[in-house]
C-alpha cells in the first residue's frame, strides 16, 4: 500500500488505517465516525486527500485537450477559477469525475480519484499527442493536497494565510498566494470541496510543507476527519462516489452520466466546445432529462434510471446493492447507504446556530427509475427484510451560510 505524506501524523493522532484505493487512509480518529461528521457541520473538518490525483496541463494545446477528454466547458474558465466535470466515455458513462481549477494563462491542475489515477493518467497520455504542444504532468508526488471545510474553515484559513490568501466569496474560486503562517510558502486556495458544507477550501501546497499546515490548521481548530466521516458527509449531501454512483451499475451496465444529479453542471453542451468524447449519448441523456420535470417520460430508454436520495422510515441500514421496490416490483438498487448524524437546529426565526442537540438517521442513495416522482415511498431489501423509505429531493441545504442544515422530512429542519 502507498502512503502519503501524512501517515505518520494520523498514525500519532491513533486513527485506524484502512486500505482505500491502494493506499493506507485513516478510516477514523479515536472521536470516531459520528463525531467527526458533526465536528465538520459545526466547526471545521481536516482531510487528507493527497492520495487523489493531481495532473497539471498546461502549454498551447492544453485547452483543446481538456474540451476533448471532459464533459464540462473548459473555454469557459478565466484563470482563478474552477468546475466540476467528468471524464466521459464514448457511451455516455463516466471514466471518474474530476475538478478542474485554471491556474493562470494555459495552465491547468486536474484532479482525479485516487482509484483511477493511473488508468486517467494513461487515458489523457494516449490523447495529448493529439493537441500539439500541449503538456500533461503528474503532480501528484510534488504538490500536496489538503481539504478544510465547515463553517469555521475561513477563519481558520485565514489565520494559516493571511486575509490576502483567501480566493474570492463563492464557491469554485481559486487562489495562489505566499502563507504568512508557512514562511511565506506559495498555497492555493480553492473554495471547493467534498462535504457538502456552504463554506469549504481545498489547499494545494509543496508536499514538504504538508505536514507544517496539518499541525497548524489542527492548532488553529480544525477537526482530523478520516474516510468514514468523509464518506457519510458526501452521502447526506447527495455527492457522488466512482464505483457506487458512477461507474458501473449492479449488472455491470456503464451508469449514463445524467444519472447523477451534479450532470448540469458537470457537462457543457455548448456549440463552442465542439466535439468532445461521449458528446451525442450525452446530448440525449440531458434532453431526457430536461422533459422529466415536466412528466414527459418519451425518451426514457435514453436515461431509464437516476441517482436518488432516499431517508429510510424504518429500522435498518441501506447498503450497496439492496434492491429497491415499488409494491413487489423492482425498480433499482442502493449505491450507497450509511447511517448520519445531523445538529438539530431551532425553531425558525431563532437563532441560525446548531442547538446542542444532535440526532441520527439512516440515509442512502439509489439508481431507481426515473419516473419515480419525489416523496414517493419505496421499500429497501435489506437481508430479507423490507425497509420503508422516501424518495428526497434532497438531505442537506446550504442556502443560510455558515451552516449545512440537514432536511428532516416530516419533521422542522
Amino acid at each position: 500500500m502507498r502512503r502519503t505524506t501524512l501517515y505518520e501524523r494520523h498514525v500519532a493522532l491513533g486513527a485506524k488505517i484502512v486500505e482505500f484505493g491502494g493506499w493506507d487512509m485513516p478510516l477514523q480518529y479515536p472521536a470516531g465516525i459520528l463525531e467527526e461528521h458533526l465536528a465538520t457541520r459545526r466547526g471545521a473538518g481536516l482531510f487528507d486527500v493527497c492520495h487523489m490525483g493531481r495532473f497539471r496541463v498546461r502549454g498551447r494545446g492544453a485547452l483543446g485537450l481538456l474540451q476533448y477528454a471532459l464533459s464540462n466547458n473548459a473555454a469557459a474558465l478565466l484563470p482563478g477559477r474552477a468546475q466540476y466535470t467528468m471524464i466521459p466515455e464514448e457511451n455516455g458513462g463516466a471514466r471518474d469525475d474530476a475538478y478542474l481549477y485554471c491556474l493562470g494563462e494555459a495552465e491547468y491542475l486536474l484532479v482525479v480519484n485516487a482509484a483511477n489515477r493511473q488508468a486517467d493518467w494513461d487515458y489523457l497520455r494516449a490523447l495529448a499527442p493529439r493537441f500539439a504542444g500541449a503538456e500533461l504532468i503528474d503532480a501528484s508526488e510534488e504538490l500536496a493536497m489538503l481539504s478544510l471545510q465547515g463553517p469555521n474553515s475561513r477563519a481558520i484559513l485565514t489565520e494559516l494565510t493571511g486575509a490576502g490568501g483567501l480566493p474570492e466569496p463563492g464557491r469554485n474560486c481559486v487562489r495562489t498566494a505566499a502563507s504568512a503562517g508557512l514562511g511565506g510558502m506559495a498555497v492555493t486556495a480553492a473554495s471547493t470541496g467534498y462535504a457538502g458544507e456552504a463554506l469549504g477550501f481545498e489547499l494545494f501546497l509543496p508536499a514538504a510543507a504538508a505536514a507544517a499546515a496539518w499541525d497548524r490548521l489542527l492548532a488553529l481548530g480544525a477537526v482530523p476527519v478520516g474516510l468514514g466521516a468523509r464518506n457519510t458527509l458526501r452521502l447526506e449531501a447527495g455527492l457522488p462516489l466512482y464505483g457506487h454512483e458512477l461507474g458501473r451499475d449492479p449488472e455491470g451496465r456503464p451508469i449514463p452520466i445524467f444519472a447523477c444529479p451534479l450532470a448540469r453542471f458537470a457537462v457543457s453542451l455548448d456549440a463552442a466546445k465542439r466535439e468532445f468524447v461521449g458528446r451525442k449519448p450525452l446530448a440525449r441523456q440531458q434532453a431526457a432529462y430536461q422533459g422529466f420535470p415536466a412528466g414527459d417520460f418519451s425518451s426514457l430508454a435514453d436515461l431509464p434510471r437516476r441517482i436518488r436520495q432516499l431517508e429510510l422510515l424504518g429500522p435498518g441500514v441501506a447498503r450497496q446493492g439492496c434492491a429497491v421496490l415499488l409494491g413487489d416490483r423492482p425498480v433499482g438498487a442502493v449505491t450507497s447507504g450509511t447511517v448520519a448524524p445531523y445538529w438539530v437546529f431551532p425553531e425558525p426565526g431563532q437563532p441560525v446556530e446548531p442547538s446542542a442537540s444532535s440526532g441520527k438517521r439512516a440515509v442512502a442513495m439509489a439508481l431507481i427509475d426515473s419516473n419515480i416522482p419525489d416523496q414517493t415511498v419505496v421499500a429497501v431489501d435489506i437481508r430479507g427484510k423490507a425497509v420503508e423509505a422516501r424518495v428526497v429531493p434532497r438531505l442537506l441545504r446550504t442556502d443560510a451560510p455558515p451552516y449545512a442544515r440537514p432536511v428532516l422530512w416530516g419533521r422542522p429542519a
